[in-house]
């Protein structure tokens, strides 16, 4: 059956499209087109090609996701063989000189003949490939393997986007491309990043990721990594008249849209190659790919011929090396340091090691995981990567390299620098001191969080000054902060002026600025009163961020039943679950916080704002929900139901014996599950405790308000601010939308009732018109909360204007 023209055009020009994109943005990194008008232009082609195949052509875009799985790869002899290079051992400036004598010398060339000139490259860290085209289409690619025969990975090469599929312009009847797969340093981390989370094996390098995936039987596996591809030279040509050099080749291959690396150069002479090695030595640490040296090719190609080969390597060029960058090496200890968040990081002692062009004694072990799944132990023999200024890391042990008397990883249970236990959550690799603003190693960045504009609000106290403080021991907690004099501050100045060799003339004359201490104890003695909400958000809590405080401040009151609630309690209240939950009670209950929190108090610093609990508590409180939260296997709510039918608190659930607890009237699975729970003591005294704050909480509730008061159409409901509003700041927004009942939250979700968009509003208002979510304006937030009078029933304004 004929193709209707039209669909034959479109197919045509879609696949053109196509290319040209995948072009710009594989080869040139100059994206064209958003991901979104790619993505529906591919889809678009593989429909016409579905519908109609004999639109399917071996050059489409569409044959680059790869064929059926393989069960080995053909042999491919290659009719001109792929040869080696020769390596220059020495990798100083050197051996470039040592190069050019070798050349000048075969060609007969004294002192009074000018110097000869070359093409110079990077030696690029991947796979050698050839990838041969028949009048411009690409029809077989295949692996170097010994030199004369490789294997046949045509489907695993198609996979790569920046090999093209079908030469641009007027192309030769044959022509053989050399070149080299390889794999960017961001995308392996990307790649890695996703296959962890997967739960899939990760890559240990570029290189074994760039050549394991065209060495993969099936052509998916190739497809889902992301290869890349760079031209170095050429093999059979067949009706094509070759220009005259080496890098008029690589411009030629360019302009047929084969991707030639930028850094190369024609030099002229020893001292230029050295030039060139040397320049890009210093550009390697970052470039986006592995290089491990620089190659040297004589220009011209009639020159090339007239040198010929030595044995299976060419005369007219080399390979010279920088240093190498793994080696291996012993792991003599593990220690562990500690971030500026707390976060702890396994790092391994080594016998110290040259590699990288350093000596290296410390490398970096990531996380448990990942010691874990690289199984490294003390006195393992390692493979160490260092790559310029990036930190030492161990890839991977030599297994058969084991001693007897290898001592196996094990992670710390305390901080090993204030003592604080360390907390590690479900689902995140990192390991953390919870000793917060307590540890030294945390104490910069928990005090900068404390003193910032939504927390505590200590105006003039920057990340300078504070750094200042502790370093030069004038503050060891935020205790310390409010009781700091104009002595101390000006001291502190001048010692780290000195430190710094910044002394002002002004202060060398005698004259001592005093307006910026002045100012600054007058921000942190008006800080000493905070909102409660603010205090919370100060403390650093993990996951507690300002929405949370703030349902803590709301719900709970006072500081003293926050710091004192268990999980169960904390995890129902509003938009607090079990992580959050136990996050905040874990803080509370180390004594390391307990002391920095007493000692703020101490310093007279509180909030201002404590006040009853909310008055919907007692629903929250119900102890069939309490139940649900206490974490115990198989307890549903359903079962916390039943539970809480025959045992109605947990005062009396925590004194009941075994015999009491096997005649509760529940399945054997979630009584077992109970038992096993209240075995542990310190679950029974969880239970008494959350007995205790619940009675306490329900005795100092308000009276319930009157029927009616509030404003129905706001009290209870989720806003999310975005944009600019034309007269109203965020805060102003936010504190008149809660001043009525309603909460702010930060993302869209369907649990939000408004959207509030104004100018340049972004991705939320995306998300929110996707979900269906009202969207209002300025206006029409004004009007919703003037509304008290309204009726329950009546309809919010403006629904659906943006700005």
């Amino acid at each position: 059956m004929t193709l209707p023209p039209e669909i034959l055009a479109r197919a045509r020009s879609l696949a053109r499209e196509i290319e040209r994109h995948n072009h710009a943005y594989y080869v040139l990194d100059a994206p064209t087109i958003p991901d979104a008008d790619y993505d529906a232009l591919f889809r678009e082609l593989q429909a016409l090609e579905a519908a109609h195949p004999e639109l399917r052509t071996p050059d489409s875009p569409t044959q680059r996701v790869g064929g059926a799985p393989l069960d080995q790869f053909a042999p491919v002899r290659h009719a001109v063989p792929m040869l080696s290079i020769q390596t220059e051992t020495d990798i100083e400036e050197s051996g470039a000189y040592n190069f050019d004598a070798r050349v000048r010398k075969e060609l007969g060339l004294d002192e009074t003949d000018p110097p000869v000139e070359y093409a110079a490259e990077l030696k690029f860290d991947g796979l050698a490939v050839t990838l041969r085209y028949e009048h411009g289409l690409f029809v077989q690619g295949a692996t170097r393997g010994d030199g004369t025969v490789g294997e046949d990975v045509t489907q695993n090469l198609r996979t790569v986007h920046q090999i093209p599929l079908r030469l641009a312009g007027d192309a030769p009847p044959v022509l053989e491309v050399r070149g080299e797969v390889y794999m960017r340093r961001d995308d392996l981390a990307r790649y890695n990043e996703a296959a962890a989370a997967r739960g899939d094996k990760t890559l240990v390098n570029p290189r074994n990721g760039a050549a394991g995936s065209i060495r993969q039987l099936d052509p998916a596996i190739a497809a889902s990594r992301p290869l890349s591809f760079f031209a170095y030279g050429i093999g059979v040509v067949e009706g094509w008249t070759l220009p005259p050099t080496h890098s008029g080749v690589l411009d030629a291959l360019a302009a047929f849209g084969v991707p030639v690396c930028t850094h190369r150069a024609v030099v002229r002479g020893a001292a230029e190659l050295a030039g060139f090695h040397r320049q890009m030595g210093e550009l390697r640490d970052t470039l986006p790919f592995d290089i491990d040296g620089v190659v040297y090719k004589v220009n011209r190609l009639a020159l090339q011929a007239e040198l010929g080969f030595r044995s299976r390597e060419p005369r007219w060029a080399v390979a010279h090396k920088y240093p190498a960058q793994e080696a291996s090496t012993v792991v003599e200890a593990i220690d562990f340091q500690v971030g500026r968040t707390g976060a702890i990081t396994p790092v391994a002692r080594l016998k110290p090691v040259f590699v990288g062009g350093v000596t290296v004694t410390n490398a970096t072990l990531h996380n448990e995981d990942e010691v874990r799944r690289k199984d490294v132990w003390i006195g393992d023999t390692v493979i160490v990567r260092r790559a310029g200024d990036v930190i030492p890391e161990v890839v991977s042990v030599i297994q058969e390299r084991r001693p007897a008397d290898a001592k196996p990883f094990a992670m710390l249970r305390h901080c090993p620098v204030c003592g604080s236990h360390v907390v590690r959550e479900e689902g995140e690799a990192i390991a953390r001191c919870s000793g917060g603003f307590a540890c030294r190693a945390q104490r910069t960045q928990a005090i900068l969080h404390f003193a910032g504009r939504r927390m505590m609000d200590i105006e003039g106290l920057g990340d300078r000054y504070v750094e200042n403080l502790v370093d030069l021991d004038y503050v060891h907690g935020v205790a310390d902060l409010f009781r700091l004099t104009l002595d101390d501050l000006l001291e502190m100045k001048r010692r780290a002026d000195e430190r710094d060799g910044t002394t002002p003339e002004t202060v060398k004359k005698g004259v001592v600025a005093t307006r910026w201490a002045e100012k600054l104890l007058e921000g942190i003695k008006t800080s000493r009163s905070p909102t409660l909400a603010r205090f919370l958000f100060a403390l650093g809590i993990r996951h507690v961020g300002e929405s949370t405080a703030k349902t803590l401040a709301d719900w709970l009151g006072t500081f003293a039943r926050v710091r004192r609630a268990p999980a169960p309690l904390l995890a129902v209240l509003p938009d607090i679950g079990a992580t959050v939950a136990a996050a905040i009670a874990d803080f509370f209950s180390e004594p390391r916080n307990g002391a920095a929190i007493d000692a703020l108090f101490a310093a007279q610093v509180a909030p201002a704002d404590e006040h009853a609990p909310h008055p919907d508590l007692a629903e929250k409180l119900a102890w069939p929900a309490l139940y649900a939260a206490l974490g115990v296997p198989r307890l549903t709510p359903v079962r916390a139901q039943q539970l809480a039918e025959a045992v109605p608190d947990g005062a009396t659930l925590a004194r009941l014996d075994h015999l009491d607890l096997i005649a509760l009237p529940l399945p054997a699975e979630v009584g077992d599950a109970l038992r096993d729970w209240l075995d542990r003591e310190d679950n029974r005294k969880l239970l008494l405790a959350l007995a205790e704050l619940r009675g306490e909480l329900l005795a100092a509730l308000p009276e319930a308000p009157a029927a009616g008061s509030g404003n129905p159409q706001v009290a209870g409901k989720t806003f999310v601010l975005t944009g600019t509003l034309p007269t109203l700041t965020r805060d102003e927004a936010k504190a008149m939308i809660e001043a009525q009942g309603g909460k702010v939250a930060g993302s869209v979700s369907k649990k939000t009732h408004y959207v509030v968009a104004g100018a340049e509003a972004g991705s939320k208002l995306a998300k929110a018109e996707e979900l269906g979510v009202p969207v209002l304006d300025e206006a029409g937030l004004l009007s919703l909360l003037e509304s008290l009078s309204e009726s329950h029933g009546s309809t919010p304004p403006n629904q659906g204007e943006t700005q």
